[in-house]
């Protein structure tokens, strides 16, 4: 197998054409033909994920958020990332992001397997009848609060913030993993009663209550390190060895 096969079958999952314009995925770093018997998967390409993949061997690193963004004009080992792409070219590690693609295509259906959402749809419909997070109804009203610890077990969660009174039963949820601010009118404006995502800043989430839905923010990395153990089980053949970053907050709550 090779990493075109690989290419080949991530993009079966997740067309690229589906990614944002502003967004930069597929296959980043290294030789489409080069021969691949193991895989790393994570969500970032973090020096201790590059370091984890080269001990464990891997021959392709796929990830969810791309290392590479914008346009490099230079490659040196000033910055970070420009040591990080030298370490993977000098390991001979072929580097693969699928990301926005994958929040199309995958993230929204595996954030409402995990609250086990009825009727949901996308909550931002961007690719024919796919699109980004799910909205739709948990089978029975319950306390803000206890759904906020409902999020924390089901996607392994340390903490959760809330925004919002913890005694206001809710039943229609919106969830958009990763960063979804951004979202909040539209949830509303589709009768969402609270809004679950990453990266609330503080006035986000009081004005949110204001308008009428709480927030529930669980991380960028909690609602999203559900695509390790996804594509790790997706890229699984007999001839091609998975290993998988372990689920690690990147900060402490203290």
């Amino acid at each position: 197998m090779i990493v075109q096969d690989i290419i080949d079958r991530l993009e079966a999952q997740s067309p690229v054409d589906a990614a944002m314009e502003w967004d930069n995925v597929g296959l980043l770093i290294g030789d489409s033909n080069k021969e691949v018997r193991k895989i790393y998967i994570a969500l970032d390409a973090t020096d201790d994920v590059i370091n984890n993949a080269i001990e464990f061997g891997a021959d392709m690193l796929v990830t969810h958020h791309p290392l590479i963004f914008s346009g490099m004009k230079r490659l040196t080992s000033d910055d970070f990332i420009g040591r990080r792409v030298i370490t993977l070219i000098r390991n001979d590690i072929a580097y693969y992001a699928i990301h926005t693609n994958f929040d199309v295509y995958g993230m929204g259906a595996l954030a409402e397997d995990a609250l086990e959402l009825d009727a949901a749809t996308p909550l931002d419909i961007s690719q024919g009848e796919e699109g980004m997070g799910r909205i739709g109804n948990l089978t029975v009203p319950i306390k803000l609060k206890k759904l906020a610890s409902e999020v924390k077990k089901k996607f392994d969660i340390n903490a959760v913030r809330v925004y919002g009174d913890l005694d206001t039963k809710v039943q229609k949820i919106a969830i958009m993993p990763g960063s979804g601010k951004s979202e909040i009118d539209n949830a509303l404006e589709q009768g969402a009663q609270v809004l679950i995502t990453g990266d609330i800043g503080h006035h986000d989430g009081i004005d949110a209550v204001a308008k009428g839905i709480a927030i529930i923010d669980a991380g960028h990395y909690g609602l999203e390190h559900l695509f390790i153990d996804y594509i790790a089980s997706y890229l699984e053949e007999d001839d091609v060895e998975i290993g998988k970053e372990d689920i690690t907050n990147p900060y402490a709550v203290i």
